[in-house]
């Protein structure tokens, strides 16, 4: 009786909460109510005895996936009016769409038939193993191959996507690295003893490092070149 109640518990939250994801006006709501279903999954494979995909969902989806999702939702400035702006001169085209969709779910479950029960036998691992143990040994020994496979094609999806969306611009600012470490202490850093009660330009105003941050910048990019001469130039070097 207890498992059968937590089980409707759980998918009861769940299912209002997939539902919140997709009515919420806010983005940020939509984002929390996604962080709530995947909880309450995780909580219904808990009940069915999957662990290890609990976990996962909790470690993957809602400790990294969410949060990312999260994170863009609240960085990137959407004006939701100038989206809304055009909702009447596409709302035909959504409307058949969602029309042909709405049928072709209607025929899936006109046709949909119970299957009469007659039990599911489960399968019976190595005596001893969890079942962390048992998927670990599936995947890693008879679909090892796939499983590698599988990381193949993520990689080169993303490096794709870095490929696609990577611009050599000038508006970045990149250091070049043997520069950066041939520099000493005396380069950078300088010890002055200010007497009390005077103000910086008192004493000579800002200092400087003896070699300009410009300088050590990879040429090309944001602020090497013109702007090491202007800091030759106040300086007075």
């Amino acid at each position: 009786m207890i498992p059968q109640l937590v089980f409707y518990v759980f998918a009861t939250v769940l299912l209002v909460s997939a539902t919140m994801v997709i009515t919420a006006r806010n983005p940020v709501h939509s984002v929390l109510f996604l962080i709530l279903a995947f909880f309450n999954a995780a909580g219904l494979f808990l009940v069915a005895g999957a662990e290890f995909l609990a976990m996962l969902l909790v470690i993957v989806y809602v400790g990294a996936v969410a949060v990312l999702f999260l994170f863009v939702v609240m960085m990137l400035d959407i004006d939701f009016t100038q989206m809304r702006e055009g909702f009447q001169r596409h709302a035909p085209i959504g409307a058949c769409v969602g029309g042909i969709l709405f049928v072709e779910l209607i025929m899936a479950l006109g046709n949909w038939k119970m299957a009469p029960d007659t039990g599911i036998a489960p399968l019976n691992g190595a005596p001893g193993l969890t079942n962390t143990a048992a998927l670990g040994t599936l995947i890693y020994t008879h679909y090892v191959l796939l499983f590698q496979s599988c990381g193949l094609v993520l990689l080169v999806a993303m490096i794709g996507a870095i490929v696609l969306t990577l611009r050599q611009t000038n508006t970045g600012r990149r250091q070049d690295i043997s520069k950066q470490h041939a520099r000493t202490r005396e380069d950078t850093l300088v010890l002055v003893d200010l007497p009390l009660g005077e103000n910086v330009l008192g004493n000579g105003g800002f200092l400087r490092p003896h070699t300009s941050y410009y300088e050590n910048a990879v040429p090309g990019s944001y602020g090497s070149g013109g702007q090491a001469e202007a800091d030759k130039r106040e300086t007075g070097a």
